[in-house]
Parts: C-alpha cells; structure tokens; sequence
C-alpha cells in the first residue's frame, strides 16, 4: 500500500519508498566498508524494524547473522517511562562481537540508551546503531548514533514498520498521520 492508497488518513509524506530504498543501499555499502565479512551481528528491535531489517540486511554485501529484541517502555498513557521490559531476549551470545542494533525510529532515545547499556553489559566488543529515522527534537537523552537515514520533525508517522494501532506497518512510503485519525 502506498500512502496515496489513504492519501485522506495523511498530511506529509516524508520518504518515500525508493528514497527509503535507496538511503539503505547506501549505508549498507557504508557499513561494509565499516565491518569485516564475518564480525557482525544484527539486532533488530521488534515489531517496528521487521521492514527496516528486511531490506537493510538484503542490500548488505556480506553474510551477516541476525537477532532480534523485543522490549517496551511502559508508564502512564503513551509516553515511555524510561524503564525497560524485555519481552523477546536475544537468542545469540553477544560475547566479543560487534553489534549494529537495527532501529526503525528514534524518538525520545530512553528505551535505545537502555539497550546501548544493556548489550555492553553482556560483553559485546562494540555496540552501534543504525536508526532510518530519528526525531531529533524529541530527544531525553543524547544516544550516538551511527548510521542515521533520515532526520524528521517531531511528527507522529507511520509506515515501513511504523504503527499507529498496530496498523499502517504495511504502508511503503513514511508520512505523518493526521491527527483526525489518532484524536
């Protein structure tokens, strides 16, 4: 689905599905000049990086393994806590390796500077982060991030892996949901 499939539940699309294509290719080809073939472990962080790590992964020249993380912030209403549940754990030992955590979106960097603390706890040789959106202005905390696809304003947006309800994961392109849908 394309956003002018519910051009009417939208105000802005922010990328599209060839210029969110096309960023992957190109940090993909970054980060392979940045890694050795073999030292590398993915970690998507579910649901919303399903899209991000789907497409990220395949434009890699390189074999590369892959994991997955589920955690939630919770605390009153919709905004996040800062504290941190795990609900899906890494099925890989981290040990001495060097782990590209795989983000859809950073928006407020609680949750992410957690996993950051959590993964150098367990030992990882290094820790970095891949982010294809982040919302600058709705940072709480500074979390570096190295490979970062787009920059956005301080909107609520859907698709490629970003939901509103659990819904609109499926839209190809990225835009800012009206707020006539989620008032």
């Amino acid at each position: 689905m394309r956003a002018a499939d519910i051009a009417n539940d939208l105000t802005t699309v922010l990328a599209t599905e060839e210029e969110i294509l096309a960023k992957l290719n190109e940090i993909a080809a970054q980060v392979a000049k940045d890694y050795e073939p073999d030292s590398l472990v993915l970690v998507g962080v579910l649901k919303g990086a399903v899209m991000v790590m789907a497409d990220f992964s395949r434009a890699l020249p390189m074999l590369v393994p892959m994991d997955w993380m589920a955690v939630s912030s919770y605390g009153a209403g919709t905004r996040s806590s800062g504290v941190v549940q795990i609900r899906k754990d890494l099925d890989t030992d981290i040990h001495d390796k060097h782990v590209l955590i795989v983000e859809d979106i950073i928006d407020s960097g609680l949750t992410l500077s957690w996993l950051l603390e959590n993964f150098a706890a367990r030992g990882a040789a290094s820790v970095e982060v891949f982010a294809l959106f982040r919302k600058p202005e709705a940072a709480k905390v500074e979390v570096h991030c190295r490979y970062v696809g787009f920059d956005i304003p301080n909107e609520f947006v859907v698709g490629y892996g970003l939901d509103y309800a659990e819904r609109y994961r499926n839209l190809r392109d990225v835009a800012v949901l009206a707020p006539h849908v989620y008032s």
